[in-house]
């Protein structure tokens, strides 16, 4: 009985985790088998460090899509916040790879820049390049799709990219990562491509090594990037202004609290903690003032980005104390 339940907890956990990375970590398996053989086979630097940055996403998204499996446990008694920062520890792991993968990337330009060779194969070479663009391009727009989701944007047609540009700081961990590597997947493809080209139509062959030493650049600013974002995370971070605000329109939707004296809400992975001090209508007895409490909690928690809540509450002091725009002054 018990090993039923822990699988079928196990499969609700598969569920939650996140489709994008699922998603990219076997898209980009595929096309990075396909474009290390062609690699092999053509001697292109661009198609070399196009299939390292490939390898480096199938990498990193199949770690960030276990990580976001795991940061989907229930609060135990040792872990009563939950697991959410996993999937920073996650991502920190991804940015590790692609740091390695992109010292080799640049290594291998500057290889070809003072050893430029003359690849050949260029019709293979062409074909994977735009099979890369279009796995690495619908996998990109599955990230944006997601991010307008997360971020809770009302956008579709051509208007989910601006506005998965916005939001991106607002999406789950994973999904940043997925959104970011793949954006640079996407160009890096576009730049190995016009070096194909180039190299076979012309005698440029140093633009195949240049071309690889910028995908390695390029995967470099993805790592400090997401390293950057996922070390903020892992610190704890304050939730971004909007969900600031949304939190505040619930509680102040019960008509007995009359301000807000303290506000803190934390992001961990894609929930957020709310801990407050609410100020009620003076005159309340104590029995009243707790089922208040509670209403404005439970209001809380009935959206699911918030995994927990804490709320105080006091007498109305007579001062104004929350501002919408600043917060807690």
């Amino acid at each position: 009985m018990n090993a039923d339940e822990s699988k079928t907890s196990f499969k609700e956990l598969l569920k939650k985790g996140n489709t994008s990375s699922a998603l990219a970590a076997i898209g980009n398996t595929g096309v990075a088998i396909v474009k290390g053989v062609a690699a092999g086979f053509t001697g292109s630097g661009a198609m070399f460090a196009s299939a390292m940055h490939s390898t480096a996403d199938a990498v990193n998204q199949a770690f960030v899509f276990a990580g976001s499996v795991l940061s989907e446990k229930k609060p135990t008694r040792r872990f009563p916040t939950g697991f959410g920062r996993v999937i920073n520890l996650f991502c920190m792991v991804a940015v590790i790879v692609v740091t390695v993968m992109a010292y080799e990337t640049i290594r291998e330009g500057f290889h070809l820049l003072s050893h430029p060779s003359e690849s050949h194969g260029f019709w293979l070479n062409l074909a994977i390049l735009l099979l890369s663009i279009a796995v690495d391009g619908f996998v990109l727009i599955k990230a944006m799709k997601e991010i307008v989701h997360e971020a809770r944007v009302e956008a579709k047609g051509a208007a989910v990219i601006p506005a998965a540009f916005r939001n991106v700081g607002r999406a789950a961990p994973p999904t940043r990562l997925v959104f970011y590597e793949d954006l640079v997947a996407t160009t890096g493809a576009f730049l190995a491509l016009i070096a194909v080209v180039v190299t076979s139509l012309t005698s440029f062959t140093l633009l195949d090594g240049i071309s690889t030493i910028l995908i390695g650049f390029l995967m470099i600013a993805v790592a400090f990037r997401v390293g950057y974002d996922n070390m903020v995370g892992l610190i704890g971070v304050s939730a971004p202004p909007e969900v600031e605000e949304k939190v505040a329109k619930i509680i102040f939707s019960n008509a007995n609290v009359t301000d807000i004296y303290q506000l803190r809400v934390m992001q961990e992975g894609r929930y957020y903690h709310v801990d407050g001090l609410i100020e009620l209508k003076p005159g309340l007895t104590l029995a009243d003032a707790d089922d208040i409490k509670f209403k404005v909690r439970d209001s809380l928690l009935q959206d699911r980005d918030i995994a927990d809540v804490t709320i105080g509450i006091i007498e109305d002091n007579g001062v104004r104390d929350w501002h919408p725009s600043e917060g807690k002054q």
